[in-house]
């Protein structure tokens, strides 16, 4: 088995074989974003995907696992290619349990309703989108490259494929003076799309990135603890997505939340309160990406 560079993926995909079939990611200009600045992005051969697939499948193809498939945008890989991997991996690990990918809007966008079925009838059964915001403004200002339409018109491609979406968004992404419109944009994106899984980030700066530089720079102002619960209350309050699983337990979170929306919604917000209440907080020293 062969990695490249630092290898990232969902906290859901911890036990997970994870199986790079791009290297990097991209687009790679998300000015919060320290991820694959290592890489030049590249889409691995055929070779060296069998090879891993063929080596893992000798220690693990019999056994009932789940397979990732990385780096950032893994989507963006031709159909049929993406076929061809996912009939590798049928052969190699008949026990196989699901595929799932990290994509982009974008790489949703520029497949076709048949070609997401092809895939989904191939064994993809989710994908991993950072929408990170709701928010037009904030994309914009963080040159993430797509606009809310496209995460809108992705995630209902996806659906009427069958594909499951978990889409991401990072909290205190917009800073302190767009704390409102991104709890409430990012509320009314999901609200519209209606994901199957929603997990929510909270913002962390490492390594010397544009938006570091604008902090350090007095251009933006991070939230503290009580703020981003203060958003996060805000978007509870505001979105309407009935049976979406939601996760805010994420290492980089202020506060552990998990719940099913909307039925879930009054019990975090409880929680929430009290968290504001007792000062509960993940100190800073604890919080990871």
């Amino acid at each position: 088995m062969n990695y490249e560079g630092t290898v990232y993926r969902p906290p859901s995909e911890a036990r997970s074989l994870i199986i790079q079939v791009t290297i990097g990611c991209r687009h790679n200009q998300c000015t919060f974003c320290s991820m694959y600045k290592d890489k030049v992005f590249r889409i691995r051969t055929r070779e060296e995907i069998y090879r891993d697939l063929e080596e893992m499948s000798q220690l693990y193809g019999s056994l009932p696992l789940r397979i990732f498939l990385a780096d950032g945008d893994a989507l963006t890989l031709d159909t049929d290619r993406l076929l061809e991997i996912l009939l590798w991996i049928i052969k190699l690990f008949p026990a196989c349990q699901r595929v799932t990918i990290y994509g982009t809007a974008g790489d949703v966008i520029k497949k076709s309703i048949p070609e997401l079925i092809s895939l989904r009838e191939a064994g993809l059964a989710m994908v991993y989108l950072g929408a990170e915001s709701g928010s037009d403004e904030i994309l914009k200002h963080i040159k993430k490259g797509l606009g809310r339409d496209h995460m809108i018109r992705a995630g209902a491609m996806l659906k009427e494929a069958g594909i499951d979406l978990s889409l991401t968004l990072i909290s205190g992404l917009g800073g302190r003076e767009h704390l409102k419109e991104h709890a409430l944009m990012s509320a009314d994106l999901v609200s519209r799309i209606r994901p199957e899984y929603l997990g929510f980030l909270t913002l962390m700066l490492e390594g010397d990135t544009p938006m570091r530089r604008e902090v350090e720079a007095g251009q933006m102002e991070l939230l503290d603890p009580g703020e981003v619960l203060e958003e996060m209350k805000l978007f509870l309050n505001h979105v309407d997505s009935p049976g979406t699983i939601f996760r805010a337990n994420h290492a980089s979170n202020y506060l552990n939340l998990r719940g099913q929306l909307n039925r879930d919604i009054p019990q975090m917000i409880r929680q929430i309160e009290n968290a504001e209440k007792t000062h509960s907080f993940r100190p800073e020293g604890l919080r990871g990406l």
